[in-house]
Formats: C-alpha cells, sequence, structure tokens
C-alpha cells in the first residue's frame, strides 16, 4: 500500500522523545509542561461527586451551560467583556483542541496563516493538514519582541488569519500595549482573523497585565480566544478548555466542534462548575507562579546558564553558550543521560530548527524537584 502522509516531515514531537528520555533514564522532568504537585483534593471531591450523582453521560454539544456562565462572569471580571454563554463560548477538550477547530473552521488551501516562531508546536501541522501556508515570523532571543513593521511584510492578499500566543510558550514573553496597538492597526478594514492562545493568561509576573484581545473591540470582533482549565487548575491531563468568539464566528467553529469531538467529559465540567463557584482560583495563581519562576532563578545563579527574561507562562529559558557550542537538541539529549535533567530545546518551535542554544525548563514542579535539578546542572561544564 502507498501511503501519502499529509504531514511527511512530521515524526515523534520533541516533547515525546524527551518523556520518554527521562523516563528511561529515571531523570528530573523538566521538559513538558505539567506540574508534579497534587490537584486540589476538593476539586477532586466535586468531580468524584459529580460521577457518583449520575452526570455520566454526554454534555451539551457547546459544553456544560454553568460553566460557560462562570466563563462569561470571569471573562466580565477581568476584561471588562460580554461574551453570551450561549452563542459565544464553547468548551472544547484542552486549548489545542480549540486551537485546531478554529484553524479548520476557516483555513482552506492556499491561506495564510501568519505565526511567530518560536511556537507552540500544533499550529503548523494544523494548518498544513488544511492545505494552508504557514508563514513563521522568527523571533529573536533574548526578548523575542514582536518587529509589526517586519510582519506587515507578510501581509498578502491571501492572508486569513494570523496566531498570537500571550504569555508565550516557551519564551515566557508578553505582548504589550503597544503590541496591541500594531496588531489593530495592522489588521483595520481587513478580513483577517486573529487565533489568540491564552492558555497562560492568568500566569503572569510582575505586576504585569494581560493583554488579551477581549480588551480591544476591535480585536475581539475578529477573534477567536482559546484558554485551558488544565493550566488554571493545575491538571493539565484532563484537557478540558475553552473557546471564546463573536457568535457569527462560533457559529462556524461549532460547525466542526461538532463533528470532532462533539462534546467534552461531562462529570469534569460539573466537578469544575462547582468547584470555581466555591473558590477563587485566579487571585493567587500569579504569585504562586512568580514565586516558583524566582525560586528557579535564584537556584539557576549558580550553573553557568544564562537567564533569559520570563514575565509569563510556567517556562523559564536559559541559554548554554558558555558552557557548549552543541546543537541544542544534542546538548538536551545529553543533559538526559549525563546529568539526568530533561528540557527542551528550542530549535524544536521553529520550522527551519533556528538553534540559538536555549533550553526550555518547567518550573511548575515542587521546590524539591527544582533544587534537585539544579543541583545537577551546577556540575555542567
Amino acid at each position: 500500500m502507498i501511503i501519502n502522509s499529509k504531514l511527511p516531515t512530521v515524526g515523534t514531537t520533541i516533547f515525546s522523545v524527551m518523556s520518554k528520555m527521562a523516563e528511561d533514564h529515571q531523570a528530573i522532568n523538566l521538559s513538558q509542561g505539567f506540574p508534579d504537585y497534587p490537584v486540589d483534593k476538593k476539586l477532586i471531591a466535586d468531580i468524584h461527586q459529580s460521577m457518583q450523582e449520575g452526570f455520566n453521560q454526554y454534555a451539551p454539544m457547546p459544553g456544560l451551560l454553568a460553566l460557560r456562565e462562570l466563563i462569561a462572569e470571569k471573562m466580565e471580571r477581568f476584561y471588562d467583556a460580554s461574551y453570551h454563554p450561549d452563542t459565544e463560548i464553547t468548551i472544547t477538550a484542552g486549548g489545542t483542541q480549540a486551537i485546531f477547530t478554529a484553524i479548520n473552521a476557516f483555513i482552506n488551501a492556499g491561506d495564510e496563516v501568519i505565526i511567530f516562531e518560536p511556537a507552540y508546536d500544533c499550529y503548523a501541522p494544523a494548518i498544513k493538514l488544511l492545505g494552508g501556508l504557514v508563514k513563521p515570523f522568527e523571533l529573536a532571543a533574548p526578548t523575542y519582541k514582536i518587529d509589526w513593521e517586519m510582519v506587515k511584510k507578510l501581509f498578502t492578499a491571501n492572508t486569513k488569519m494570523i496566531i498570537i500566543n500571550s504569555p508565550h510558550n516557551p519564551s515566557g514573553s508578553i505582548l504589550q500595549k503597544e503590541d496591541i496597538d500594531a496588531l489593530i492597526k495592522l489588521t483595520k478594514d481587513t478580513d483577517v482573523l486573529i487565533l489568540s492562545d491564552e492558555v497562560y493568561e492568568h500566569i503572569i509576573f510582575d505586576e504585569e497585565k494581560h493583554q488579551s484581545v477581549a480588551l480591544y473591540p476591535e480585536l475581539a470582533e475578529r477573534s477567536f480566544i482559546v484558554a485551558s482549565f488544565g493550566k488554571l487548575l493545575h491538571a493539565t491531563g484532563w484537557k478540558v478548555g475553552y473557546c471564546l468568539a463573536p457568535a457569527k464566528l462560533m457559529a462556524e467553529f461549532r460547525k466542526v466542534h461538532q463533528f470532532n469531538v462533539f462534546s467534552v467529559n461531562t462529570p469534569m465540567q460539573v466537578g469544575i462548575a462547582k468547584y470555581l463557584k466555591s473558590a477563587d482560583v485566579y487571585q493567587n495563581l500569579p504569585l504562586f507562579f512568580q514565586k516558583k519562576r524566582d525560586f528557579l532563578r535564584q537556584l539557576l545563579q549558580e550553573t553557568k546558564l544564562e537567564l533569559l527574561p520570563c514575565k509569563g507562562s510556567y517556562f523559564q529559558c536559559v541559554n548554554y553558550s558558555q558552557i557548549s557550542d552543541e546543537k541544542d537538541t544534542d546538548f538536551a539529549k545529553r543533559l538526559v543521560a549525563d546529568f539526568g535533567v530533561a528540557t527542551i530545546p528550542l530549535s524544536a518551535f521553529y520550522t527551519k530548527g533556528k538553534d540559538d542554544h536555549i533550553l526550555r525548563l518547567c518550573f511548575a514542579k515542587e521546590d524539591a524537584t527544582l533544587e534537585k535539578a539544579v543541583k545537577k546542572l551546577i556540575t555542567l561544564s
């Protein structure tokens, strides 16, 4: 049988590779972005209770109404933005499914999508699967700041969508007000859509304000916003997220969603809704992760690794140029095999494999885990 792959250059992701290596070498896994500390016992109890009470069958296609109403309340609270629970909010099987569905709903063969690299690795494959053309704009370390005048040169008559991500995975950078102003100017009087990946929206540091597109009507009217309960509740394995968009855009989103997953895990939705009504999970999250960021950065001062800025997300990037001139993939694999610490090489986030000798470390870990990891990294030479 001859198989014509739709993604001929795509293999196993670097995340799976590094996690498997971490398992094989019994290394400390700072590669994939997931916590190693427990979920709140009350949240577990709320979900268990929802199962016991019989919420085990299909949820409504858009998601549990009570949960969508809580999301609408949150958007009003944080962004003074109005999203109707019936027509403008959909619960999804994680943020990645929401991203894929938004792209699938609008991108056709020949459409161009601008992404900013280093980029979360699901963007480009989703575009390519639909016959779209990825137009990557490479950001430069250490700040990963966007040069909007250069981005403007990527625009053509076929530009259909721009994907933005703030706080940014993997760099930890964030968009500022001037970035939003430039994006408004760039998309004004166009039909270009915006897909705003905001899964780390509440993990932002140093009293910075998250510049959600929901804050700006000129952008909100053309935007999908993707968010994640996994990041919010320290439960990435549950794969529950949501998408927000104006009704006319969400109607198209749901056309794809209903034939993709149809609906999302019912007891999870019921339990999460109950939990959110009784706990203000948003208030302490920035400080919780800022302390972890600061703790890791303090520990890393004892190493030869150069710290890059980190304004959000739960990832810290480091430059290892003072230690080695190896390719980042080779260096990352040597770290696992010889030093027992798994990280992610940033070249994996670039279409062309741009290698600036930078690694990404996840600090959503117990302090003891971070201490053990850095003790191993101190011996690097």
